[in-house]
């Protein structure tokens, strides 16, 4: 994966403007299908054929160069929430007609805030005040507040993440004294409300500090709950020491058998140390290993390409993730070095609108753009991987080209989206008609 020497003030001129613009325009964060799937031939949930699907199929070379994407329509059975058959195009059939709409793998939105949104609600621009500590103290007056309405929320933000074709998210949950578990169980009952077209794993995340505000005892009883990660947030920053505070979340994950996600925003050396920390102890334990992951971990961004590269084959090798929110800031996250040295990278929205930011749109799809934007991706093979930053993995063709999605026998979780192929897709932000989570059509 290449680069490209675009300035970070040039690519902001020209590039995140004209992003931002789109939150102008009408129906931009809401579903506007203008397509609409028939499902009168749905003879009960999960079960029902598609036709004039469009697949990828390879790719088109010229001189060894990738200069397109093939593509053909096909007929897909699902049965049970599976893709039980993929056939040649039967465009007779009695079957949903899709139109000759590129079918994807669904969309997943791996860092998100559900329990806390304002959204659906007034507009509230961010107040910051007194840093992280401040913020803190500012979320321990409003939460109470909050909690009242906080499972009709989750469940319009749900919403929105499916109207751009999102069907599974994680979902960081507050666990601290303020709110205690009530954030948690509400958040429970909203994705139970939605349990059928949407899925979801939960991080219980120590938002005011583990130790800052006495977090401990609730994190504990969160572990035991249903969720599937523990969290944690700027050890130096906010608890004041790094390795009592990692020691004790590395701890509990392993006492619970769970993942690790982390906020790590901390820029400087004691981000760098945290890094460094958390591979040692992973190392360590290696039963954490494919199950922790660095959420932002700007520290990245802030080291000479030398040690990016260093830090990379480290985290690689220690199969630790980085889940990042590709943010317009001043800092430049090393993205390409990372996935060359085999790092998984995730992507979501962080806040769509709550009390610590509210540019998120709901689409994944756009980080993917962005992503491509960022890193000079605008060939159609460099475009096509950058999908994988949506989907947060499977994407229609391999490196070489070859059909790797969909197969027989996968989970039918896909959308529909009015693009010819990937590319176009990540280039454009196409829109997305159809989202189909686990055989069921949300809409």
């Amino acid at each position: 994966m290449s680069n490209n020497n675009i300035s970070r003030k040039d690519f902001l001129k020209n590039s995140a403007l004209g992003l931002a613009g789109f939150s102008f325009l009408p129906g931009f964060l809401q579903a506007a299908p203008d397509f609409q799937l028939d499902k009168t031939n749905v003879t009960k949930p999960g079960n029902f054929i598609l036709k004039n699907v469009r697949l990828e199929t390879g790719f088109e070379y010229e001189n060894d160069e990738i200069i397109g994407t093939k593509t053909d329509l096909f007929t897909i059975e699902i049965s049970n929430g599976k893709i039980k058959k993929i056939s040649p195009n039967q465009p007779n059939a009695k079957a949903i007609d899709a139109k000759g709409l590129l079918m994807l793998p669904s969309f997943k939105d791996m860092h998100i805030h559900l329990d806390k949104t304002l959204y659906a609600d007034r507009w509230r621009a961010v107040r910051r005040s007194g840093g992280i500590k401040g913020m803190i103290e500012l979320e321990q007056k409003v939460l109470p507040e909050m909690l009242k309405k906080s499972t009709y929320k989750a469940e319009k933000l749900i919403e929105l993440l499916q109207s751009n074709g999102t069907g599974f998210a994680r979902s960081h949950v507050n666990i601290e004294p303020t709110s205690k578990l009530d954030s948690l169980k509400n958040l429970e009952i909203a994705l139970a409300n939605k349990k059928d077209s949407f899925g979801a794993e939960l991080v219980a995340f120590p938002q005011h500090g583990l130790f800052y505000t006495d977090s401990m005892p609730y994190m504990k009883e969160a572990a035991k709950m249903n969720i599937d990660f523990i969290g944690g947030l700027d050890p130096t920053n906010v608890d004041g020491a790094i390795e009592k505070t990692m020691d004790a979340t590395i701890q509990l994950a392993l006492d619970h058998n769970k993942g690790i996600d982390i906020h790590l925003h901390e820029s400087g050396k004691s981000g760098h140390d945290t890094i460094d920390y958390l591979i040692k102890k992973v190392n360590e334990n290696p039963q954490l290993k494919g199950k922790t992951f660095i959420s932002h971990s700007f520290a990245l961004a802030t080291l000479d390409k030398t040690k990016q590269e260093a830090i990379a084959e480290q985290l690689g090798a220690a199969q630790i993730g980085i889940v990042s929110t590709i943010p317009f800031g001043s800092l430049v996250m090393p993205i390409p070095t990372l996935l060359k040295h085999g790092v998984t990278v995730l992507t979501g929205n962080d806040s769509i609108v709550d009390y610590w930011n509210t540019f998120g749109t709901g689409s994944v799809l756009q980080k993917a753009n962005l992503a491509a934007q960022l890193y000079g991706q605008s060939s159609e093979f460099g475009l096509s991987r950058m999908l994988k930053l949506a989907t947060a993995g499977p994407i229609p063709l391999n490196d070489k080209g070859v059909q790797q999605w969909p197969k027989e026998g996968d989970d039918a979780n896909i959308i529909l989206i009015d693009a010819s192929c990937s590319a176009e897709a990540v280039s454009r932000i196409s829109p997305v008609r159809s989202l189909i989570v686990k055989g069921n059509i949300v809409y």
